[in-house]
């Protein structure tokens, strides 16, 4: 065992001695060690119920025979820094979490890692930093959080971004507000439609990454628990197999996640993370990719943000290997790739697999509820590199309206609150990329706001930073190069026309290209947001979105 390293030998009698002082005993010392990273906070709903989560998959992993130690990881809640400058810590985390887990694992050497993930950010860094570690390991998804009700409606986190348009537009009063506030969440889990955590939770069971059909269990779910000790006999067998994730994990693996994305309208995000842990996979994977799969997949379930139901409905319906039977069933995933069990994709959901009678969230293929997938991928002179739309949110397929353009999101904010935002605008927010922010914030309090105003339909967005997986309307983000390295976003001006063509998959400014050339001359570079610390050490080495805006590896690499 790699662990032997640290724990046997004459001349690591010290470190037992240490060992033996957190409860190691003279059998542990035969036994695999485990890294349990667990990204526990009581500051946020979605990771505040890991501490007991962690306590069942360290009791799972002893009965299995490995020996575990559980580390903390941090994470940022993207619901809460929405719309502040805290929202830029959010991106960035990623990278910190798989520094976190690599570096755990490395620094005690140890036979597996199991990751506790989350909110958003968890998830993928969860999964990248497991993938590095060179171990057998998985990541774990905490669960959705419980619909909230307000009368007869069912609620989740976007609802009340969507009521503070709302009231902006005095479509309903402050008591109403206060009580969708009030409503909306409660209890543990993360945010409850198919919006990024949910996505990427279910992106890393069909990669192999999490077990078959657990990342769908809610976080309050009374199953949760022993499915949480089964997952670790899954641990403790690749353990005993040697089966890493870069055993299994194959570019067919990621075409069959976009593919499970696109079916659902699922989050844009999962376009970064999913070039990101394909990076670290070594596997190739490009942005064209997922416009390709996402033209051949149908949206096969009715989720938020775009349609009816709650992740927490979707597990009632069937889970997520309801999802990928349907999928299978049409030939639009790759069954045979292999999982963190060794098994198959197929063989897991034939498992796995239970629908229950009646339910209305997921449709065979035959009986799509729309004929391509959410993500569509768009170039032109605004996005030389790409830019990612989920379309699955709206059904306008050209667009075409004059440039309103601000240089960060308060002041596109102020205005959207101000009523000053018309239908047919297109709202242009910039210097908010991977560098220039740094850390590419989410724009839900924006788009929301605009939905809740009723302009949703009427207006579009463009931005070089990221939309929550919660967005719904035509919002164009991830445009790539950002403006803060001096892409043709930094050059748009207050009034310019612009045209967003769907089905042509472009996006661009009309001017002549003479105009751009005039004013690219004349741009100049800001500076930096910071000069010292994480935020300027990440900025200097943060790719652009096309590239999942992983950090630059200083092998080159």
């Amino acid at each position: 065992m790699r662990s032997d390293r640290i724990k046997k030998g004459l001349q690591q009698a010290p470190a037992r001695a240490m060992l033996r002082a957190v409860g190691v005993g003279d059998e542990d010392f035969s036994r695999p060690f485990v890294g349990v990273v667990n990204t526990f906070t009581d500051g946020m709903p979605c990771n505040a119920h890991l501490r007991q989560l962690a306590l069942d998959l360290k009791a799972g992993l002893k009965e299995a025979g490995v020996f575990p130690f559980e580390f903390g990881a941090p994470a940022i809640s993207d619901g809460i820094s929405m719309g502040t400058p805290g929202m830029r810590a959010s991106l960035v985390s990623r990278e910190v979490i798989a520094d976190s887990v690599e570096l755990v694992a490395q620094g005690y050497l140890y036979d597996g890692m199991a990751v506790l993930s989350a909110c958003d950010k968890t998830i993928p860094g969860g999964a990248m930093g497991v993938i590095r570690s060179g171990v057998p390991g998985m990541v774990l998804y905490g669960g959705t959080i419980a619909p909230g009700v307000y009368g007869e409606r069912k609620l989740t986190i976007v609802e009340v971004f969507e009521a503070v348009g709302q009231r902006a537009a005095g479509r309903i009063s402050e008591e109403e507000l206060l009580e969708i506030e009030r409503r909306a969440i409660p209890g543990p889990g993360a945010c409850g439609g198919q919006y990024t955590a949910n996505t990427m939770a279910m992106a890393l069971e069909v990669l192999g990454l999490s077990p078959m059909g657990y990342n769908a269990i809610p976080a309050v779910h009374p199953e949760k628990p022993k499915a949480t000790r089964k997952a670790a006999e899954v641990l403790a067998e690749a353990i005993r197999r040697d089966w890493k994730p870069k055993d299994f994990l194959t570019r067919k693996s990621f075409l069959n996640a976009i593919a499970a994305v696109a079916a659902t309208g699922g989050s844009t995000n999962a376009v970064l993370h999913l070039l990101a842990l394909a990076r670290e996979a070594g596997v190739e994977l490009s942005l064209e990719d997922f416009d390709r799969i996402s033209r051949k997949t149908p949206v096969i379930a009715d989720l938020r943000p775009w349609g009816t139901y709650t992740a927490w409905e979707l597990y009632e319906a069937g889970g997520t290997p309801l999802v990928f039977k349907r999928l299978l069933e049409a030939g639009l995933l790759y069954g045979e790739e292999r999982t963190v069990t060794g098994r198959t994709l197929e063989e897991e959901v034939e498992a796995h697999f239970r629908e229950a009678e009646g339910q209305r969230v997921v449709f065979p293929v035959e009986k799509a509820l729309k004929p391509q997938g959410g993500l569509v991928v768009l170039f032109g002179n605004l996005a030389p590199r790409g830019a990612v739309l989920k379309l699955a949110g709206t059904e306008r397929t050209y667009f075409e309206g004059p440039a309103r353009v601000f240089d960060s999101e308060e002041e596109a904010m102020a205005k959207v609150l101000a009523g000053e935002i018309r239908p047919g605008d297109v709202v242009v927010i910039r210097y908010v990329g991977p560098k220039g922010a740094p850390g590419m914030p989410e724009m839900l309090s924006v788009t929301s706001a605009l939905v809740g105003e009723g302009l949703g339909p009427e207006v579009a967005l463009l931005t070089d930073g990221r939309f929550s997986g919660g967005t719904r309307g035509l919002m164009i983000g991830h445009i790539a190069p950002e403006a803060f390295v001096g892409g043709p976003i930094a050059l748009l001006e207050e009034g310019d026309r612009v045209r967003i063509d769907v089905e042509g998959r472009r996006l661009e400014v009309l001017l002549p290209e003479e105009e751009l050339e005039r004013r690219r001359a004349r741009w100049q570079p800001r500076p930096p947001a910071f000069r010292h610390g994480l935020f300027a050490r990440y900025a200097a080495l943060v790719r652009q979105a096309d590239e999942g805006a992983a950090l630059e590896d200083p092998t080159g690499a």
